[in-house]
C-alpha cells in the first residue's frame, strides 16, 4: 500500500466514488473504464488481471476499488508530483489529472500565466512549476482554488464546444449540468457556481 498521508488517500476513495463502476461509453476516448480507471492505463501498467497474456475488457472489470485507489495515488498523484503543489491545490489537480491527464496541469499553469507569472505551459509539475504555483498561491490565497476549479470548468465547455460527442458529458438530457460541470464545481465554492440560467446560456449554441 502506497505510503500517503490519510488525506490523500481520502481524497483517492473520493475520486473513486466520484468516478463509479465499470463503464463502456464508445464516445469516451479513455475506452472502458472501472472506477476511473482505463484500460489505456491498465495496458500501460501491465495489469493482466486476469492473467491470459493480454490487457482486455475483462482486466478492466476485474480491477477492484482498493487497486483503483493505489493506481490515483501512484500514477496520478505521486508520479506527477502533485504533492509538491500547495495543499489546497491538490485535490482539485489529482480529481483533473485523474480525469483529463497532463491537461490538469496544463490548466494551472495557464491560469498562473494570466496572473502574469512566467513559467512553460508543458503539463509537467517541474521546479519552476511548483515555485510559481506557490507564489500564486501566497499571492491570491483567498483565490486561486476558486480560480482553478472556474479554469477546469471552462476547459469542460470548451472541449465539448469543440467534441459535439462529448457534449452529453457536460449537459444533461434534460439541459441541466453534466458530469463534467458539476465534478469541476465540486471544488468551487458555491458563491461561484453557474445557476442553472448562466449554465443554459452557457450551452445554449450547442441546439
Amino acid at each position: 500500500m502506497s505510503s500517503v498521508s490519510a488525506r490523500v488517500r481520502q481524497i483517492a476513495l473520493d475520486i473513486v466514488a466520484r468516478e463509479g463502476g465499470y463503464v463502456n461509453d464508445p464516445d469516451d476516448p479513455g475506452g472502458a473504464t472501472h472506477f476511473g480507471v482505463t484500460i489505456h492505463t491498465m495496458r500501460r501498467l501491465g495489469l493482466d488481471l486476469t492473467e491470459d497474456g493480454q490487457v482486455t475488457t475483462a482486466d478492466v472489470r476485474a480491477l477492484s476499488r482498493a487497486q483503483a485507489v493505489e493506481i490515483f495515488i501512484d500514477s496520478y498523484f505521486k508520479l506527477p508530483r502533485i504533492d509538491a503543489l500547495p495543499e489546497p491545490l491538490q485535490a482539485s489537480v489529482f480529481d483533473m489529472q485523474v480525469n483529463a491527464g497532463a491537461n490538469a496541469v496544463r490548466i494551472l499553469q495557464k491560469l498562473c500565466l494570466d496572473m502574469g507569472h512566467d513559467l512553460a505551459v508543458d503539463g509537467v509539475i517541474g521546479p519552476q512549476t511548483i515555485r510559481v504555483v506557490h507564489q500564486a498561491m501566497a499571492d491570491a490565497p483567498d483565490h486561486l482554488v476558486d480560480a482553478y476549479g472556474i479554469a477546469r470548468r471552462n476547459y469542460y465547455y470548451a472541449l465539448a464546444d469543440r467534441r459535439p460527442a462529448s457534449r452529453k458529458f457536460a449537459r444533461r438530457r434534460d439541459g441541466g449540468k453534466g458530469g463534467w460541470i458539476t465534478r469541476a464545481e465540486e471544488f468551487i465554492r458555491p458563491a461561484y457556481h453557474l445557476s442553472a440560467a448562466q449554465h443554459q446560456a452557457r450551452v445554449a449554441s450547442w441546439g
